[in-house]
């Protein structure tokens, strides 16, 4: 039996998941096996009862080439490129509205942004964010790792230092880890563990998570608190939402998608389940209370929800946000949508719960 599985919009712009089969969707139902279901084409509305402006952004069909990624390592290169001149942009428009300040230095040896906003709260003054940026660990970085690290600052007031870790093709994993636990290290020399806070989103989430399982290892303090946002917790494939959210979510939109292949370039042929490569499969006892945000048309909903219920189950106060409509990290995408604000409202008060002052 043969299937193809695409796409469409209808005339009044309703995204139509589409199933299509050379036999009827009725016998198709009554020949799967009791681990599958078929599921017929269904019309997707856009959600009224969100905001505009995510009302817009789940409108969006998905990128054309979401794909189709590069073959050679020029390819990659010149992706990271266009990745960074785009999310550069991004950071300083976002850095101007919200009033905040981004500086380059290095830390340890790795290169960081300062990111400050104009006016730091009081309860903040003492209190520092590190920061890893979202990008399937191979694109993002540059002045474009900061885009998430302005909306942190600009929205709940803190200072924070964005992580400007290596990627393939300079190097491969687990260089990013590496470059999170140095900066993390750096960082001990002049806070206490108390006062600070780790946090990313997509690759950045997944890092949050496996530079806490790094430092037990290591035996160091660990953060006051952590949120890893729609992490890529787990890379071998599993997850309920990976095919009931295909083709729905229009950033990820599938496994045949770009980020894939680029994690798998960043995991170099390392063995995919290593909990440092997905963390979902790491020992969760002890960790720092966590908040994690997804929404109902990410891609990586299943890994999100996991992630929090193995981390209730070690024991770990753990907050699970769920936006209503919102695909793959989208609470990134603009610092002008309620949505977005309400989003870094709740990590904010969280670490406010959470961080010695």
């Amino acid at each position: 039996m043969r299937s193809h599985t695409g796409n469409l919009w209808d005339m009044k712009g309703t995204w139509i998941a589409m199933t299509t089969t050379l036999v009827t969707a009725m016998s198709l139902a009554g020949s799967a096996g009791a681990q599958e279901r078929i599921a017929p084409a269904r019309r997707i509305p856009i959600p009224t009862d969100v905001s505009p402006q995510l009302q817009a952004m789940a409108a969006n069909p998905p990128p054309a080439d979401f794909n189709t990624w590069p073959t050679t390592v020029e390819g990659w290169v010149a992706r990271q490129r266009a990745s960074e001149a785009s999310g550069a942009r991004t950071a300083a428009e976002m850095a101007g509205r919200l009033n905040v300040a981004i500086s380059s230095r290095v830390l340890g040896g790795v290169t960081v942004f300062d990111v400050v906003p104009q006016t730091v709260a009081p309860e903040n003054r003492n209190r520092l964010l590190l920061h890893l940026h979202p990008g399937c660990y191979v694109v993002g970085g540059g002045s474009a790792a900061t885009v998430e690290a302005v909306l942190m600052a600009g929205l709940g007031h803190f200072r924070v230092v964005s992580i400007d870790y290596r990627m393939p093709p300079t190097a491969y994993f687990p260089a990013a880890l590496d470059d999170a636990v140095t900066v993390w290290k750096e960082a001990l020399k002049s806070h206490d563990a108390s006062q600070m806070a780790v946090f990313g989103s997509s690759a950045g989430g997944a890092l949050t998570l496996a530079m806490v399982l790094r430092a037990k290892q290591l035996g160091l303090p660990l953060p006051a608190a952590i949120a890893p946002g729609t992490p890529m917790a787990d890379l071998t494939g599993v997850g309920d939402s990976l095919a009931t959210n295909a083709l729905i979510d229009n950033v990820l939109v599938s496994r045949e998608g770009f980020c894939e292949p680029a994690a798998r370039f960043y995991a170099n042929g390392h063995d995919l389940s290593d909990p440092l490569l997905s963390p979902v499969y790491g020992d969760f006892s002890g960790f720092p209370p966590a908040i994690l945000t997804t929404g109902t048309r990410d891609l990586l909903l299943s890994g999100t929800a996991r992630v929090h219920r193995r981390l209730r189950a070690a024991g770990v106060e753990a907050q699970l946000q769920v936006f209503e409509a919102m695909s793959h990290a989208q609470y990134l995408r603009d610092d002008q949508v309620p949505e977005t604000r309400e989003a870094f409202r709740e990590i904010s008060a969280f670490f406010d719960r959470h961080l010695a002052r």
